[in-house]
């Protein structure tokens, strides 16, 4: 068993692939990956306030868990206003895109399986 605290960890900002994703930069924190898990993976994302990432899909589900702040998750269809507390199931192969409102900060928990591909569809 290992115990592992978020708060503890440090937040990188995030990797050059992935920075045209996100509107401004954001930071992650390693928190399950490769070294642990062939299974899965656990991410924190932490946005500024109004940074989110731009409409992208994921070739397998994902699972947000909403650890502070305030944000929004959307499809082309709906916004959902989500807090701490709120977890997110999107299925594999929905546009979506999330991030923080505009007057407050927001950080989840990124479930993930590590062969999985993010495609952006939004420049």
């Amino acid at each position: 068993m290992k115990v592992i605290n978020v708060n503890r960890l440090p937040k990188e900002q995030v990797a050059d692939s992935l920075t045209s994703l996100f509107t401004h930069p954001v930071t992650m924190q390693y928190v399950i990956g490769k070294e642990l898990s062939r299974t899965f993976a656990v991410t924190q994302v932490n946005f500024g306030r109004g940074v989110r990432n731009k409409f992208h899909r994921h070739s397998k589900e994902q699972i947000l868990i909403v650890t502070d702040g305030k944000g929004i998750v959307a499809t082309e269809n709906e916004e959902i206003t989500v807090v701490p507390g709120d977890v997110i199931y999107i299925p594999a192969g929905e546009k979506h895109w999330h991030g923080a409102v505009k007057d407050a900060t927001f950080s989840h928990l990124y479930v993930w399986t590590p062969d999985t591909e993010t495609t952006q569809l939004e420049d």
